[in-house]
């Protein structure tokens, strides 16, 4: 899908105040920037963050639902989410791949992650609790994931766009698992819709949290923006993400954690949205900086996976070699 030989690419070239027009010029005018393409160090720079830190969290996000595969109630609900988390890992491919093509290795990007140097998203530092806790992932969790992704597909980076297309499809089946769990527990027995709504309480506000912090507080949004790597607001995007949920809710008969949640007229520019109420950005920094409740079993998991995973690195390089080896006898 893209080339590794991408990674001695040369960024070294003078940035001139026409050059960075002249590429500003080709993002308004909708263009895709290509690996080859010349491009701002700061543009680079800013992808490479991005989409190291959404790789990890594919990868990170694996873990969470891994461990109820084994737990879940029927084969049907297993074989459903060996698959969704087997898609999780595949998505994580797809984005260090797209990262290669910016002159950055899969194996530093990994390093990193190991190193707990990199970040990835917040929300996979808390644990799953019980099934109802898989169902609430797929509802809550995907569902802000694909409020954040599909905007991606039109990101000006071209990798990083194509990347996102196939992401998103398969997000959208996740999605829907998670809320036909979670309407089948809201439906069941009382013990049943109690599980799905201590589920709700505990992942709403983490997934509020997932769009990131205000506007007024992100560094890097503005920017991002202005070259079309993103294409809305972080509180753009959670409106509309609680906006889709609470009458989702309401049809599941579940009630959102957040007294202050209210009906609002006024916002989105006079079409009404909810209003809600104060996040606690305290625990989303804490858990950010890697004090969340599972975040040190996360990195744990991973360096274990990556040490006890290591005879399969050394037998797939081995036989590429010796693959390499008779085509080259044959030539």
């Amino acid at each position: 899908m893209y080339s590794q030989g991408l990674l001695k690419q040369d960024t070294a070239a003078v940035e001139s105040e026409e050059f960075l027009a002249a590429f500003q010029d080709r993002i308004d005018a909708e263009e895709k920037i290509e690996p080859n393409d010349r491009m701002p160090a700061a543009y680079r720079k800013t992808l490479v963050r991005q989409i190291g830190q959404h790789a990890h969290s594919e990868i990170v996000g694996m873990l969470p639902e891994g461990n109820w595969i084994t737990r879940a109630p029927t084969l049907k609900r297993k074989a459903a989410l060996l698959a969704k988390v087997q898609d999780e890992g595949g998505h994580g491919l797809y984005l260090y791949a797209a990262a290669e093509t910016l002159g950055v290795s899969r194996e530093k990007m990994t390093g990193e992650l190991l190193a707990g140097t990199a970040k990835y998203s917040s929300i996979f530092n808390y644990p799953t609790l019980s099934w109802a806790d898989i169902g609430a992932i797929g509802w809550l969790v995907d569902g802000a994931a694909i409020m954040n992704q599909i905007p991606l597909c039109r990101c000006s980076y071209g990798p990083y766009a194509r990347a996102m297309i196939r992401i998103c499809r398969e997000e959208s089946f996740h999605q829907r698992q998670g809320f036909e769990i979670m309407t089948r527990l809201s439906q069941g027995s009382s013990e049943q819709k109690s599980m799905a709504q201590d589920a709700l309480d505990r992942w709403w506000w983490p997934s509020l949290m997932m769009f990131g912090p205000h506007d007024a507080a992100s560094r890097h949004s503005e920017q991002s923006m202005k070259w079309k790597i993103k294409r809305f607001t972080n509180d753009s995007l959670r409106q509309k993400f609680i906006d889709a949920i609470v009458p989702q809710a309401e049809y599941l008969q579940l009630k959102i954690p957040d007294p202050e949640l209210k009906w609002d007229p006024e916002r989105n520019d006079g079409a009404g949205g909810y209003a809600h109420g104060p996040i606690d950005w305290d625990e989303f920094r804490r858990v950010l900086k890697g004090q969340g409740p599972m975040a040190r079993e996360r990195l744990r998991a991973r360096r274990e996976a990556w040490e006890t995973g290591a005879w399969v690195r050394e037998a797939a390089l081995a036989h590429a070699d010796k693959r390499d080896r008779q085509r080259a006898q044959v030539a």
